[in-house]
């Protein structure tokens, strides 16, 4: 949670934007929030990836770790500052990884990390256009409900990949109704939507506004419309829901 409160004097210095974002409903790019934004999310998401993404939620996937460390091509979309592509990398050096994100301060700050991995790179561009093909491995890490295209994201990385290839979606924790995320948890994300999400959806083309707190059913209603048709939820954690997805 200290992560957490990292974020907070963004969200206060940017309330001005904010507010005409409220009245205005054309949302709030991201390159336009306080630069602090992007760190406070990655300091608060860096520890749940440290603990559980190489543990447990890969190893929850059907057949991926065999073929990561086999050696695989993998795409993490939406990687922000890359920390978890970085950890991927770092623990699969038979794999190549690139990192993307349409944010290119990000992606500065990325490769300013890479401390010479050459199985590792980072591409500016958006999860509905990115360049390349044959991906075993696409994942995406709290990024899909901020996309204002998050069906056309899940239709490109589905063309991108192979056809025995694994989506990995890691979302906030949300159940399917209102009353399902009246927890502490709930509380925190409901918070974080509304003024982090759905004005950063909202500023991109289409503009569909999942928000945080969207649940498995409505991302899995996103995914199908995106091309895939076996899709389940084999690990969680508290603050995060992993889904799976394939052709």
């Amino acid at each position: 949670m200290v992560g957490g409160f990292s974020l907070l004097p963004a969200v206060y210095h940017d309330e001005p934007r904010l507010a005409e974002a409220f009245k205005t409903g054309k949302g709030l790019r991201w390159s336009d929030h306080c630069n602090c934004m992007s760190c406070g999310v990655d300091r608060f998401f860096r520890p749940g990836y440290r603990a559980h993404l190489i543990a447990e939620w890969l190893p929850a996937l059907d057949g991926v770790v065999e073929k990561l460390e086999r050696g695989a091509k993998v795409a993490d979309v939406g990687c922000g500052h890359g920390f978890s592509t970085r950890l991927m990398a770092e623990a699969f050096p038979n794999s190549d990884f690139i990192g993307i994100d349409y944010d290119e301060a990000s992606i500065d700050c990325a490769r300013a990390e890479i401390s010479g991995a050459r199985n590792l790179r980072y591409e500016v561009a958006k999860a509905q256009d990115f360049a390349g093909s044959g991906f075993d491995l696409v994942t995406m890490f709290d990024a899909l409900h901020d996309m204002g295209d998050p069906v056309g994201a899940a239709r490109h990385i589905r063309s991108a990949m192979k056809n025995d290839g694994t989506l990995m979606l890691v979302e906030p924790a949300a159940g399917d109704s209102l009353a399902d995320n009246l927890n502490p948890v709930g509380r925190v994300y409901y918070a974080g939507s509304t003024h982090i999400c759905l004005p950063t959806s909202l500023s991109q083309d289409v503009g569909l506004g999942l928000g945080a707190q969207a649940g498995e059913k409505r991302i899995a209603q996103v995914l199908r419309q995106g091309g895939f048709s076996q899709i389940g939820k084999p690990a969680a954690s508290p603050f995060n829901m992993i889904l799976e997805a394939r052709p």
